[in-house]
């Protein structure tokens, strides 16, 4: 007999099917419970989709029983342990575990069947990459790509927590509509792959035309580095409910992607209520720091300021160092609210209609020897 499926989890009809009294004596189901027919439903669900009596005990010891079709369908298609992995792989267990470790994942238990053929494929070409980049450049290329895909991962399940679990509860939702939910979320984000090939090439163009343009000497690069933050974030924080600074959170981030990538910049890293970017024409870097500023302006909980450097930056691993960044978030915290202080290099390299700088003295910033000459960008009257 042919296998079923359902939202992607393979589940095998002739697996025996466990009776209400089997789920009570497990302590999965109480028949006197208020909520017991849609538990029974969940349960019922759960097992067609292969799911047994222990799995849905540890799930419901872990507290997420309608977690658990979710998990199914992340394991389909796992089958090897770790030495059966390597062993088709070609390479050691400990080897795995290194590739494993480099990009941010825990040790696996030997006994679990935690890697599928694919997987197995993807370990046997670790090494031409090696061969070409070395040991440690891929392993810190490797650190980049895991922490980035950690994020990606939190960032997927606040979506769905956020978006999916929470407005359920609140309207009632049986366990098993949330089930169902999870598992659909599940199954649209591991079809993502295709998504994020053509999002990975399409960066990788973008990074190769901007270095290109930003070429220095020495393996350095010429950037412009603003940061932008609010004022009285901090205080304001501990005012708002979790929701409304959530809110407050999401709309500087969004404000802050938009206007950076619109005007060819790069967000290099959102830190809270602060922003950092990255740009090689300082005249565009002008013009995203102004425009940040007027529309973060209008949101009265928080006022922005900020700053922009320019010259030569060192960059590791998707990141930006250098004296020039450091200058750049030391400057951002002199500025008073609603203004973007500058350097003169700044100025002199802003080959852009519509800007106007003023002087503004003498500042030293924090770490600083000795006092830098700064001005003032706005926007010229029309």
């Amino acid at each position: 007999m042919t296998a079923s499926r359902h939202w992607g989890v393979t589940a095998t009809p002739t697996m025996a099917h466990a009776s209400a009294a089997e789920f009570e004596a497990a302590g999965l189901y109480d028949p006197a419970a208020p909520n017991a027919a849609d538990r029974l439903a969940l349960l019922e669900w759960l097992q067609g989709l292969g799911a047994t009596i222990s799995r849905m005990v540890d799930a419901q010891r872990r507290g997420g029983l309608y977690l658990l079709a979710g998990e199914l369908a992340l394991g389909a298609g796992r089958h090897l342990r770790l030495a059966e992995v390597a062993e088709r792989a070609g390479v050691s267990a400990e080897r795995i575990e290194q590739i494993r470790l480099s990009v941010g994942l825990p040790p696996v238990d030997p006994s679990e069947p935690r890697f599928s053929d694919g997987d197995a494929e993807s370990l046997a070409s670790f090494d031409e990459p090696v061969r070409f980049f070395g040991e440690q450049a891929v392993r810190r290329f490797l650190r980049v790509i895991g922490s980035s895909f950690s994020r990606i991962a939190e960032a997927a399940v606040s979506l769905f927590e956020v978006n999916v679990e929470t407005p359920f509860r609140e309207a009632s939702a049986t366990e098993l509509e949330l089930a169902q939910a999870n598992l659909q979320a599940i199954t649209m984000l591991r079809g993502t792959h295709r998504q994020l090939e053509s999002v990975l090439m399409g960066h990788l163009e973008t990074a190769i035309r901007r270095l290109r343009q930003a070429q220095a000497e020495q393996g350095m690069r010429a950037f412009a580095i603003g940061f932008v933050d609010l004022v009285g974030f901090t205080p304001l924080s501990s005012q708002l409910s979790p929701r409304a600074l959530a809110d407050l959170v999401a709309r500087f981030e969004d404000t802050a992607h938009d206007v950076v990538t619109a005007r060819d910049g790069r967000v290099v890293k959102l830190i809270g209520d602060e922003v950092m970017f990255a740009a090689v024409d300082p005249g565009a870097a002008c013009d995203i720091a102004l425009t940040l500023v007027e529309r973060l302006c209008c949101d009265s909980q928080a006022t922005p300021r900020g700053a922009l450097a320019y010259g030569e930056v060192l960059l590791r691993g998707g990141d930006y160092y250098g004296p020039v960044v450091n200058l750049a978030a030391r400057l951002a915290e002199l500025a008073v609210p609603n203004e973007l202080l500058v350097t003169p290099e700044v100025a002199a390299h802003a080959r852009r209609p519509g800007l106007r700088f003023e002087p503004a003295g003498k500042r030293l910033p924090k770490g600083f020897d000795a006092p830098v000459a700064l001005l003032t960008v706005e926007r010229s009257a029309s």
